[in-house]
């Protein structure tokens, strides 16, 4: 796997020491244009092109004029990629870069759960692979879940998958009894409750702020509730000077260039660990970002078939937002 790529001595020596211009250089020689989640390391989000959550990334994938698409997140985000740009190439630059919740939503499983409820709409978040898009009528991501939803006649059931704290997050906010598929991120479920409270006493003034995959013992203890570009926007507008974060630190990087003045605390794990970081997210390095452009690999790809079937539900969900 590319994964152990560094560990070939070869591999290690070629890697020049100014990354940031040979990198550069590559792009240019390829045509390339680099994506990045705001959960990538900060010296990946400094060299991408572009930054942001799966809708932004989403809509850029469409729109990009590049021949070659650089990836810098997880496999289901270079799926996408590649199924919105047939034509070009999209390179992971470590193809071990999963998803904990794409991974709770098998194929299999979800196909006999969809038999079992003929007549429902299937609305996916995007942290999906490419087989449950397929599946889906509609796909949906974090900012524009509660948008899409309520744009679905009430009369209509809806299978919601895979995130079933996002999806509880969507009946609150729209009303609608949504018949939700059991899976959760493993990031967004580890925050405790009671070492948040805590910081709310040692810090007062600051607002608590959450993504909506997290559980629901979290978000009632958030002000300000949103995906991550929202997240970053509302900390730039609030008039609050500190924040409790409580999703994948790696977006405080551009809260702190966003917003210097003010002070930012990531929301602590259950265990006295850093299992608030995305290990699948972290997998990438601008090493292997270098090499994977370097080598033209590793490339995403998948059969036409499925390509074209989870394509249908992402330029809804274009559609609609």
């Amino acid at each position: 796997m590319f994964a152990t790529a560094l560990r070939n001595n070869k591999e290690v020596d070629s890697i020049p020491k100014d990354l940031f211009g040979a990198i550069e250089a590559i792009k240019q020689e390829l045509n390339a244009v680099i994506l990045a989640h705001y959960y990538q390391e900060a010296d990946i989000q400094d060299i991408a092109d572009y930054i942001g959550d799966s809708l932004g990334l989403s809509q850029k994938a469409a729109s990009t004029d590049a021949d070659v698409i650089v990836f810098a997140g997880v496999h289901f985000m270079a799926e996408t990629a590649k199924i919105l740009n047939p034509e070009k190439l999209v390179l992971l630059p470590d193809l071990d870069a999963g998803c904990s919740l794409a991974d709770s939503c098998p194929p299999a499983e979800f196909a006999a759960f969809k038999a079992a409820h003929p007549g429902h709409l299937v609305v996916s978040y995007i942290n999906c692979s490419a087989e449950i898009k397929a599946m889906s009528d509609i796909i949906c991501t974090s900012s524009n879940s509660v948008k899409i939803v309520n744009q679905i006649p009430p009369d209509q059931p809806i299978i919601f998958a895979p995130d079933k704290n996002l999806g509880r997050y969507v009946m609150e906010q729209t009303g609608r009894d949504l018949l939700l598929w059991e899976g959760s991120c493993i990031v967004h479920e580890t925050f405790s409750e009671k070492k948040i409270v805590q910081l709310q006493i040692q810090h007062p003034e600051a607002e608590v702020i959450a993504h909506p995959e997290c559980e629901t013992s979290v978000l009632r203890h958030a002000q300000y509730i949103g995906s991550t570009t929202a997240l970053l926007k509302y900390c730039q507008s609030s008039s609050s000077q500190e924040f409790i974060v409580a999703t994948e630190p790696g977006i405080i990087y551009q809260m702190e260039k966003e917003a210097p003045a003010k002070s930012f605390i990531p929301a602590p794990p259950e265990a006295n660990c850093a299992c608030n970081e995305c290990p699948h997210m972290r997998l990438n390095t601008l090493e292997k970002l270098y090499l994977a452009m370097k080598n033209r690999r590793p490339e995403i790809t998948m059969a036409e078939d499925i390509r074209v079937a989870a394509l249908r539900p992402i330029q809804r969900m274009l559609e609609l937002s």
